[in-house]
């Protein structure tokens, strides 16, 4: 991506923290994100999850390296003009330098915005110590100034997603550090009680938060998560989910009763055919 389109992209990433409350679906490869931005959506995040599902692998740092993950992120980037935010997991490194490093390369690929995340994917310890983990915010904060490229970075506490005890209290006390260190959008994947999704965005406030809906809060809408003050709604992997339920459920009756009933629902191949021809 030219540097003046990735600046633009920028821009406008911005503007849409800045007030109401926008959605940010997440593709998993160029066919699902050129789809989106046909129905209008006006930016993109990746899904790690998604992703990963694609290339037969967990969604585990170890599973896809970082040179995969840059390359995926690269794809995105091209396939629309829309902005793009990276699930850049926890940054491809534990130590604040090497968070920093690949930061810088994150940002080489033309996106718009990127998250780090404070899981560390370990069992027997989920979250990174506080303190680390606030400085591999800080260190991410300047790899994207010393870019030159003001890209949005969103600070993620994993609290809900690894059962931390008093996943409220460990959220809130981080997101409000992570803001500090120079985070400009707060995330805490997970939350679902709108109370304690109220009392996020008036901890962090004015800087924005954004909201994961998946299967689980699936009753909320846009319209009460705006109520809530959040600016910024993604799905994470949720979209892959459906896709690969309608799969799985299809592949299965074909399995096991030689049933071919599951195509009944499925898109026209014209209709998809004519939404990408209209996108070349």
């Amino acid at each position: 991506m030219i540097d003046s389109a990735q600046r633009a992209a920028v821009e406008k990433f911005r503007r849409l923290h800045d007030a109401g409350c926008f959605v940010l679906p997440n593709p998993w490869d160029a066919g699902t994100a050129v789809y989106l931005h046909r129905l209008g959506f006006e930016a993109l995040a990746t899904t790690s999850a998604g992703v990963a599902f694609s290339r037969g692998v967990s969604d585990a740092t170890p599973a896809l390296p970082l040179d995969d993950m840059l390359a995926h992120l690269s794809e995105i980037v091209r396939a629309t003009p829309l902005p793009v935010n990276a699930d850049f997991q926890s940054g491809y490194a534990d130590e604040p330098e090497d968070v920093a490093t690949n930061v810088a390369l994150c940002v080489a690929t033309g996106v718009a915005g990127l998250s780090i995340e404070d899981n560390t994917g370990r069992a027997h310890a989920p979250l990174y110590e506080k303190e680390l983990a606030i400085e591999r915010i800080r260190a991410a904060r300047a790899a994207i100034d010393a870019s030159g490229i003001p890209v949005v970075l969103t600070g993620r506490c994993e609290a809900w997603l690894v059962d931390a005890p008093n996943s409220l209290g460990v959220a809130l006390e981080r997101l409000v550090a992570y803001a500090e260190a120079g985070a400009d959008c707060l995330y805490a994947p997970g939350v679902r009680d709108p109370v304690e999704i109220a009392e996020i965005v008036g901890a962090v406030a004015p800087k924005p938060v954004n909201v994961l809906v998946s299967k689980s809060n699936h009753e909320l809408s846009v319209s009460r998560l705006r109520d809530l003050g959040v600016r910024r709604v993604s799905v994470g992997s949720a979209l892959a989910c459906v896709a690969w339920g309608a799969f799985i459920r299809t592949a299965r009756e074909i399995a096991e009763n030689g049933s071919f009933s599951g195509f009944a629902d499925a898109v026209p191949f014209a209709e998809i055919n004519d939404a990408f021809r209209k996108a070349d």
